[in-house]
């Protein structure tokens, strides 16, 4: 099922064992139908938190909400971790902080100026350019979780993309201006990033992950945003997120909590 990792990765995790702990437990293949359903398949299985799965190409990835995740062959980073958190911790927190990692990891290996768009987009670029996202999928048995598989996909080199995503999302290496972007330094990056932020959450760092994504989304943090409940449709100003992970939304009637579902920002500030 699975392939050998490439010769380059297989040594780069070696030298990356200290940094990476469990989370340098990766699993390659060239291609599969969902990183996420493989990871899923392996979490039901017991695997231990930090394994994941890395392929070239995704045939059907996923996004948020059945949305496809475009994933053409080589062109970006398709990789999902499995991680085991305390249920109090959540799913909303764990996937700001992959998103945390994500950027983190963007920012140390290329330097480009990446914001965080709530709640699992990275971004770069006025207006807004998606480079990548996360999806975190849950197995559980009964009421309870037993691991949340965090997919994460990151557009490394440009593409010609479908009519519906042209002009919306871009690549690392468009942003750059030339082809420099080393994958196997950038996963590397990730992992270790992801650890990190694992290791805070485990520990009750909250605040700390909450700090660094508001580090990320500070320039979004003061934009347009509507969403749509049972009252109907909605518009405010998006001011922060709170202790969970929720999104603060500033309305002439008071502050809104999204805590999930469909939100479209009309603009951020500089647009």
């Amino acid at each position: 099922m699975f392939d050998s990792l490439p010769d380059d990765l297989a040594v780069a995790l070696v030298h990356a064992a200290p940094r990476l702990g469990s989370f340098g437990a990766v699993r390659y293949c060239r291609e599969v139908e969902s990183t996420n359903d493989v990871a899923l398949s392996l979490a039901v299985a017991g695997a231990p938190e930090g394994t994941s799965i890395l392929a070239d190409v995704q045939r059907r990835g996923r996004g948020r909400r059945g949305h496809e995740w475009y994933s053409p062959s080589e062109a970006g980073l398709y990789l999902s971790v499995i991680t085991r958190p305390e249920l109090s911790q959540g799913a909303p927190l764990l996937t700001l902080g992959a998103g945390v990692a994500m950027a983190a990891a963007v920012a140390a290996v290329s330097g480009l100026p990446v914001e965080l768009k709530w709640p699992n987009d990275l971004v770069i670029g006025r207006p807004w350019r998606k480079l990548g996202g996360v999806l975190a999928e849950t197995v559980s048995v009964g009421a309870k979780i037993e691991a949340v598989v965090v997919g994460m996909g990151l557009n490394l080199r440009q593409v010609s993309m479908p009519p519906d995503l042209r002009g919306l999302g871009t690549s690392v290496e468009a942003e750059l201006g030339r082809f420099a972007v080393d994958r196997t330094l950038l996963t590397v990056e990730l992992l270790a990033q992801f650890r990190s932020m694992m290791e805070q959450l485990h520990a009750s760092g909250r605040h700390a992950i909450i700090a660094r994504w508001r580090g990320f989304a500070r320039r979004g943090l003061g934009g347009t945003v509507r969403w749509s409940d049972a009252r109907g449709e909605h518009r405010g100003t998006a001011r922060d997120i709170d202790h969970d992970g929720a999104l603060l939304v500033a309305t002439p009637w008071g502050d809104e909590r999204i805590i999930a579902g469909e939100v479209t920002w009309e603009a951020a500030p500089g647009e």
